[in-house]
């Protein structure tokens, strides 16, 4: 139990693994946390972020750090797809374990259920859904062509915009690597907002339903 927590709180040092694993860690865990079920607890915003904020400074290339970083969020969301046509409506039957929990899929479905082929884009900002929707959109057969416009845009548009707001904040901030910290802390919360926001209008029917 000790090593898991000592492992967790390595992922979660975002700031030592742009600094120490340079822009081979950052497409490692991007293709990651979007293609493959162990993903869904890495932190992509904030790492997206702060891989801006060191490309402000001089350590990383803007422009190589987006190219490199979309063409893994694309290449991961094509392997979860993959994953899901193949495997079908029986990953849904698949037991629970450290790195895969069936709520999260469920989750993610009843994401695609209300939004459709749009939910490909719009889960690149949710934290677990994004890596779980693109499963379920190769379990539904979503029509690849579909599915890829919707997985080029939202991989594309998802790493530039955190980047860019990290390189920006990078540039009229003086010294913000010293407060980067704080940018990482305000980043999480902004991405685990919109499921925050989910729980308690779920609390609130279910509170009016008794009432």
């Amino acid at each position: 139990m000790e090593f898991l927590w000592d492992w967790f709180h390595r992922i979660y040092d975002v700031e030592s693994l742009v600094r120490v694993g340079g822009l081979a860690a950052l497409t490692a865990i991007v293709f990651t946390e979007t293609g493959l079920f162990v993903g869904f607890f890495l932190p992509g915003d904030s790492l997206l972020v702060t891989a801006g904020i060191f490309a402000a400074t001089g350590d990383l290339d803007l422009w190589t750090l987006n190219v490199v970083l979309s063409l893994a969020a694309i290449l991961g969301d094509t392997v979860g797809y993959g994953i899901g046509f193949k495997s079908g409506p029986m990953i849904f039957t698949r037991e629970n374990s450290l790195f895969f929990h069936r709520k999260h899929l469920i989750t993610a479905k009843e994401f695609y259920d209300q939004y459709g082929g749009f939910t490909i884009f719009i889960a690149r900002f949710i934290p677990i859904i994004r890596t779980f929707a693109p499963v379920v959109a190769g379990v539904g057969k979503m029509k690849y062509r579909r599915f890829i416009a919707y997985n080029v845009f939202g991989g594309i548009f998802w790493v530039m915009s955190m980047t860019f707001v990290g390189y920006f904040l990078g540039r009229m901030v003086p010294n913000i690597q010293e407060q980067i910290h704080i940018v990482i802390a305000v980043v999480i919360f902004l991405s685990l907002l919109p499921g925050i926001a989910k729980l308690a209008r779920e609390k609130w029917k279910t509170r009016s339903s008794l009432g």
